[in-house]
């Protein structure tokens, strides 16, 4: 797969797909006060030179849990109306990572409409880059 971004290819991509979560979204009555299924994919990406593991250590990479734990801290948190307000939010929170250069992430909701498999939004944002 090519980087979306040509300034990220010295770049290691990282990724979680399809993290399914139970998630309490939606600006329409019918969407408030119950949770419903939300599908997440989170690309991270990370200077290759800054992610070559020395000693095959899991703390001289970005560490998957990292990227599951701020999803799930934030879907916790409460209900937010729109999917492009929660994307934001987790692409600022992940770009707040030392290490993350760059994001890419969507959001599915797969039960808003019976005739089609999900409505969504997808962001990409990057950390200013030389």
């Amino acid at each position: 797969m090519t980087p979306p971004n040509p300034l990220l290819s010295k770049h290691r991509r990282l990724f979680l797909k399809g993290l399914n979560v139970d998630a309490h979204i939606g600006i329409h009555d019918f969407e408030k006060g119950k949770s419903q299924k939300l599908l997440i994919d989170v690309d991270l990406y990370v200077l290759e030179a800054e992610s070559k593991p020395k000693s095959d250590a899991l703390d001289e990479v970005v560490d998957y849990d990292f990227i599951r734990q701020v999803v799930m801290k934030r879907i916790q948190k409460g209900h937010i109306n729109l999917q492009e307000t929660l994307c934001d939010e987790l692409v600022d929170l992940f770009l707040a990572h030392p290490k993350v250069m760059a994001v890419q992430l969507s959001t599915r909701k797969t039960e808003v409409y019976p005739d089609c498999e999900a409505v969504g939004v997808e962001v990409f944002k990057s950390k200013h880059m030389d």
